[in-house]
């Protein structure tokens, strides 16, 4: 198979595109990574009062590594989870549009050892909601 010198030159601009494109995605990933912060940066100010806002996470967990959570928010444009004895509090962000049938989501989330893991929900009117739940972190398992 013969190419020419412009068909070389195409597909090596290609592939020079190609193996640029995931190092975009993983910048992108981190840049959104250090927007969830703490509560105080998201709150701006504000105080978030209790209201529509369920989170769900086991009262003990067995492995800090992978401790389920999930969060049901109602009239919701934005939830963040934090886990507050963490060195870096935000873990994660939720984002829902316009037209979210529903505004649930889960996730697992790694814990240093037992904390509070807390819920911020910033509602369509603008207003905050917060929700919080203690997990005990057992060491091996031991419920130590």
């Amino acid at each position: 198979m013969d190419f020419t010198r412009r068909e070389t030159l195409a597909l090596g601009a290609g592939a020079a595109a190609m193996a640029l494109l995931p190092m975009h995605a993983v910048a992108q990933a981190a840049a959104d990574a250090e927007m969830v912060g703490n509560p105080d940066d998201f709150l701006a100010g504000a105080t978030a009062g209790t209201g529509d806002l369920t989170l769900n996470a086991p009262e003990i967990a067995e492995n800090g590594n992978t401790v389920p959570v999930s969060i049901d928010a109602p009239g919701a444009v934005e939830v963040r989870v934090y886990a507050l004895g963490n060195p870096t509090p935000g873990v994660a962000t939720f984002r829902f549009g316009p037209l979210a049938g529903s505004r649930v989501a889960s996730t697992r989330i790694r814990l240093a050892g037992t904390q509070d893991v807390q819920a911020i929900a910033k509602m369509a009117d603008g207003s905050y909601v917060t929700a919080m739940k203690t997990v005990k972190v057992t060491i091996g398992g031991c419920g130590g």
